[in-house]
């Protein structure tokens, strides 16, 4: 394969890279705001939408195959190739976050933790993922290491998040009056909350594993890979 047209493919890979993240940014927000509305139709849209990413990780996979099998790459080549094949992993699970947040607002009947402000920190989350996918578009190292220091705030925010669901759970006053099936609701209604927080947080965690590879893509330097 000429030169060129293997430069041309690379660039091709990119630009799929950064529509697929493009694709599950927008299912993350469908998913957040069907909780926030209550809207049983956007979240059977995020989860009927998972197919899509799932075929669009299939088919980046074999992008990648491909380039590593058409041309023995050069040492920047390799790693912007094996760079792209880990960030689509992490878009994919992130895909998989979005849909069980649609399955979260399916099962939510009502909100009993006003005071826990899940959408505040989950905009947080998709800034960092903008963000990283940002810097591997324009091959920006500084940027990496940002996100990576905006995600010990979305920890310790999520850290708290739920330390207030379990210390307003241990405050409710359930007496004898309290039925079998509402202490159900309420049991299930804190873990469906607590596992909300858990995957918003997972989404930050996908963000700065993003950036990591993008930083080591560009400086080969792998200081954020854990």
């Amino acid at each position: 394969m000429p030169r060129e047209s293997y430069q041309e493919r690379l660039e091709t890979l990119r630009e799929d890279v950064l529509y697929m993240s493009e694709v599950v940014l927008e299912r993350l927000r469908l998913g957040l705001d069907s909780i926030e509305q209550k809207d049983e139709e956007m979240a059977r849209e995020v989860i009927e939408g998972d197919h899509e990413i799932n075929q669009l990780y299939l088919d980046l996979e074999q992008d990648c195959i491909d380039l590593l099998a058409l041309q023995q790459p050069v040492a920047s080549d390799l790693r912007f190739i094996a760079a792209s094949f880990k960030i689509i992993t992490d878009l994919e699970r992130m895909g998989d976050l979005a849909t069980n947040l649609g399955e979260y607002s399916l099962e939510a009947e009502r909100d009993v933790f006003p005071e826990v402000d899940i959408q505040e920190v989950a905009d947080v989350t998709l800034e960092m993922v903008e963000s990283a996918m940002d810097a591997y578009a324009e091959k920006d190292p500084e940027q990496c290491y940002t996100i990576a220091d905006i995600d010990d705030e979305v920890d310790e925010r999520c850290e708290r998040a739920s330390e207030i669901v379990v210390r307003d759970l241990i405050e409710r006053e359930i007496d004898a009056d309290s039925s079998e099936e509402e202490i159900e609701q309420l049991m299930a209604d804190v873990s469906r909350l607590l596992l909300t927080i858990r995957d918003i947080e997972r989404v930050g965690d996908h963000a700065v594993n993003i950036a990591a590879r993008t930083l080591y893509m560009v400086e080969n330097d792998d200081d954020l890979i854990y």
